[in-house]
């Protein structure tokens, strides 16, 4: 059986990027998947998380993940989930990024605490973007897809943060620059279908 990974500096950072970009995706898998992996003995929480390895902690993650699963795959309903988890997600992996680093200073506690938000906020955003995107779409595997994928990636980045946790790093930082593109993107996209819709109130309104 493997040690636990200890949470020295490198890890500690690794866990709390991977954890709080999860959480901005799915904080049932993410809360779910922390405390599984500490019963597995694959990792040692630290004290201000112990919490989440209560098998009652772990049992609601798990009933809500199940909820989240269908409830994230209705296309335009979907939307509307997301939009309200956007006060759930967040600060909760804000209060993990809390609780991991009650051993430092208030200062690197406090900064730690609001990186962990900030982190989970732009994930939120752009699993937001990514869904009113391909939402338009007439038909629901591309929702189901997205939703597919983020439930994985959730549960994949705080399993490898594990193992390599300046790779999950890494990885996340990817993830986070190409959030940014995707935003952009649909911004755009909404920009423009605004003005054509306007080009055509005025023109109906020339001819009217």
């Amino acid at each position: 059986m493997l040690a636990p990974m200890k949470l020295g500096g490198t890890e500690l950072v690794g866990l709390l990027v991977a954890t709080s970009f999860a959480a901005g995706l799915n904080v049932y898998a993410t809360v779910g998947t922390l405390g599984l992996l500490a019963h597995a003995g694959v990792l040692e929480l630290p004290p201000g998380l112990h919490l989440i390895s209560s098998w009652w902690v772990i049992g609601a993650s798990v009933l809500l993940f199940v909820i989240e699963f269908f409830a994230d795959k209705i296309p335009a309903f979907d939307l509307l989930w997301n939009a309200l988890h956007t006060f759930v997600r967040v600060p909760v992996a804000a209060v993990i990024a809390y609780g991991a680093t009650a051993q430092l200073s208030p200062e690197k506690q406090l900064l730690a605490t609001l990186a962990g938000g900030a982190i989970a906020l732009a994930a939120h955003g752009g699993k937001t973007a990514a869904r009113a995107a391909v939402t338009p779409s007439p038909e629901p595997l591309s929702n189901i897809s997205l939703s597919l994928g983020e439930d994985i990636l959730a549960i994949f980045l705080i399993w490898f943060s594990t193992q390599h946790p300046v790779l999950a790093s890494l990885i996340v930082l990817g993830l986070l620059l190409a959030i940014v593109v995707v935003i952009r993107w649909v911004v755009r996209a909404l920009r423009n279908l605004f003005r054509g819709a306007e080009r055509e109130v005025a023109d109906l309104q020339v001819r009217g």
